[in-house]
């Protein structure tokens, strides 16, 4: 199987050479520039695809709903839910409201739950299970301190999961990946980007903070940071299949 991890920046990717880049590329305009994004998914040809920072249906994308536009684009299935609360101060501003996550897949989509964590600002937790595997897909907050209570919260959201799965997501380690080593010894999960790779910036990455972590009936294949300034993150894809005794137990627990 073939999992592509990608944060999208909202799709406003074009304005990356421009001046003022960071605020363009936060209000820009993105409905023709998503559809670059599609054709680069489509390419890699994955079974799965997370996203992250999608807009939903903005004035950024003429209010598109980028992940039902990018599933219709690659030909997959779309899962997507709004990154705040609906009691959340930030459903009151119309840019903001319109934010969120999403998940792609060319696999039936069996179950989807939205989890909230307790703090921070960034919180949400996309879970969706396919027949094979489950994907939980993260932002992490911008704040060290929450950062490291959210993981506590994942630890404890994933410690007594049974079926194989993945964690991934912007975790925006700003203090680097010694933040989640516990998390990684806790809940026997592999980072598969074992020569940390760069993920941010796109033109010049210096950070690794986007990460795909699997748990231990995963076999890693391989894997491949993606070069390319469509969005100021750069995409993880990571081929895996799952270990042939965990098939077996699947089978025997239906």
């Amino acid at each position: 199987m073939r999992f592509l991890l990608y944060n999208i920046r909202y799709g406003t990717g074009k304005y990356l050479n421009q001046p003022m880049k960071y605020l363009r590329g936060y209000l820009g305009q993105s409905l023709d520039h998503i559809h670059r994004i599609g054709e680069f998914i489509k390419e890699q040809k994955a079974d799965i695809v997370g996203l992250v920072e999608v807009d939903l249906g903005s004035f950024r994308t003429k209010e598109t709903n980028q992940a039902k536009l990018l599933g219709e684009l690659t030909g997959k299935h779309y899962v997507s839910q709004y990154k705040y609360e609906e009691n959340s101060k930030y459903m009151k501003f119309p840019i903001m409201r319109k934010q969120g996550n999403a998940l792609l897949s060319n696999k039936k989509i069996i179950a989807q739950r939205f989890h909230y964590l307790e703090r921070g600002t960034k919180k949400l937790v996309i879970e969706m299970e396919t027949e094979e595997v489950t994907i939980f897909l993260v932002h992490l907050a911008l704040g060290g301190k929450t950062r490291l209570r959210q993981i506590v919260e994942l630890n404890n959201m994933i410690e007594n999961y049974k079926k194989p799965f993945i964690v991934a997501g912007d975790f925006n380690l700003l203090w680097g990946k010694e933040e989640i080593e516990l998390f990684l010894k806790a809940g026997k999960l592999q980072n598969v980007n074992n020569r940390r790779e760069p993920t941010f910036p796109s033109w010049a990455p210096k950070k690794e903070l986007d990460f795909i972590l699997c748990s231990e009936d995963i076999k890693i294949k391989d894997y491949k940071v993606l070069r390319n300034t469509l969005s100021d993150h750069l995409p993880i894809l990571l081929d895996f299949e799952i270990k042939k005794i965990e098939k077996e137990k699947i089978s025997e627990n239906k």
